[in-house]
Parts: C-alpha cells; structure tokens; sequence
C-alpha cells in the first residue's frame, strides 16, 4: 500500500535549512538510506550551487561507488548563475544531474524557465521557483509547454515563510489547470497539518498530496484549501488507503516531490499512520 504514492517522494535536502547538516555526514546517510529498505522512497542529493565544489571535494575521498550519485543543484540567485553552477560540476563521472532548482523574480519564471531549459543537459528536469505573491498564478501559467516544472515553497525558519492554506490551494489550483508538474521545498517535515512548538503553521506533506488528488478530480480551490487544513491524520491516511494505483500514479504525475531534511521523519510518520 502506497509505494506508487511514496516512491521517490522525498528529496534528501539535509543540507539546508532546519538541518543543515554538514556534507561529510549528509552524504554518507544519503548513501545509506539509498542502501536500505527506504531506498524505493528517496529521491535525489539536494545541494545548492556554491556547495558543489565540497561535495565533489568529499566525494573525491570516498571509496568509489558502484553508481553515480544522483544530484539536484539549486540555484537561489535566478537564471544568471545557471551557468556558473553547471560549469562547478564540470564532467564528472561520479556525479550525475537530474534536475536543477531555479528561483525567479515576480514576472520572469517564463524566462528564467527558457534559460534554463536551453542550458540544461538532456535528462536532467528544470525547475522554475515560483515567487509568492499577485504574480504567481500568471508566472505558473506562463511555465506551461515551456519544459520546466513549478517549485513551492511551502515553509521555512520564519512563520511568514509558510504559505496559508488558501495561498497554496491556489498555487495547486493555478498548477493543475495549467498543466504543470510541481515539487515543494521547506516546511513539509510532517505528514500531517499541524503547529510546531514554535507557533508555525506547517503543511502536511499528506495534506498535499490529497489536495492535488482533489483538484485533478475537478474540486475547486475552496476544496483543495479544505484537504490542505486536515489536521486528523487517520482520516488522511484512509483516504490514502482508497486510492487506486492509478490515481496514486495520477497525483504524482503532478506532485513530483519535495525536499526534505529528513529522510527518517516522514517515512516514521506514515508507518505510525498505517500508510505504509
């Protein structure tokens, strides 16, 4: 039950931000998960563009693999550094890159989206950072037919950093009418809504994924805001549970997956709800 849901959900994005974990122990418990049973689960290295020249420098000192290691570059500072962070992982047998994570002002994820398309190597995907605010649902519109998926960010280290569940429902909303496949960053540490002990309203990773199986099967905005609220995490996951393989398949065809700093938690989260 939901290994089409869950697989190559989670992004190891231990580097960042709360983790922040330093390269020489992300990288050997990123080798370890994709070792283990949670293998199925993990998605690609997250590492951002300045950081690639360390983690070449630490993997370097390893013992060589038997397969490349699969990264995604973030690159925060918009189309400009693309090739800067392109030309840092050089040719490099060890390394192999699947994606690349771009931010864009308010206004220009089209053009950000046609740089970076044309600068990226054939099988690595594109990923326009959608910038929140008035703009957002045009510039998710414009990402349509031109190669690149959408990027949410869905929370971060400050409470304002965490959209509302309105402000993501029409991010959803705005990405399944136009067409576009999306992955989210930050926030989505948890399966299920909830408050942290800080007093942040974080999303649910569970949560989102029910709200994008309600807007492809034409719930409106208001219904997708009404999932992304859910905080009772047993009703979430038996409405997981009623889901067909190829609805499974169908969600995740849009929601791509999400980046997060631990492998660990999220999977704990699903075998405590039954999801797994």
């Amino acid at each position: 039950m939901g290994d089409v849901l869950y697989r190559g959900l989670f992004d190891d994005a231990a580097l960042f931000p709360p983790g922040n974990a330093p390269m020489g122990q992300a990288l050997p418990a990123h080798r370890e998960h994709r070792a283990s049973g949670r293998a199925r689960y993990v998605g690609p290295f997250l590492v951002s563009g300045g950081r690639v020249g360390e983690l070449r420098a630490v993997l370097a000192c390893e013992e060589p693999a038997s397969e490349p290691l699969d990264v995604v570059i973030t690159v925060p500072g918009g189309a400009d550094d693309v090739p800067g962070a392109l030309d840092s992982l050089g040719v490099d047998p060890v390394l192999n890159l699947v994606g690349m994570e771009v931010a864009a002002a308010p206004g220009e994820a089209s053009d950000t989206a046609t740089a970076l398309t044309k600068a990226l190597p054939g099988g690595a995907v594109g990923y326009v950072e959608v910038a929140r605010g008035v703009k957002a649902g045009a510039d998710i519109a414009a990402l349509a037919g031109t190669g690149a998926n959408a990027k949410f960010r869905t929370g971060g280290v400050k409470a304002e950093a965490h959209p509302t569940e309105a402000e993501l429902a029409d991010l959803l909303w705005a990405a399944i009418t136009a067409g576009v496949p999306f992955k989210c960053t930050a926030g989505l540490h948890h399966a299920v809504r909830h408050t942290t002990d800080e007093g942040f309203e974080q999303h649910g990773f569970l949560n989102v994924l029910l709200a994008t199986h309600t807007l492809l099967n034409a719930g409106s905005a208001a219904d997708a805001e009404a999932a992304l609220a859910d905080r009772d995490g047993r009703a979430l996951a038996a409405r997981i549970a009623a889901l067909s393989d190829l609805e499974q398949a169908e969600i995740r065809a849009r929601f791509r997956s999400f980046g997060t700093c631990s492998i660990i938690d999220p999977l704990e989260d699903l075998t405590v709800l039954g999801a797994l």
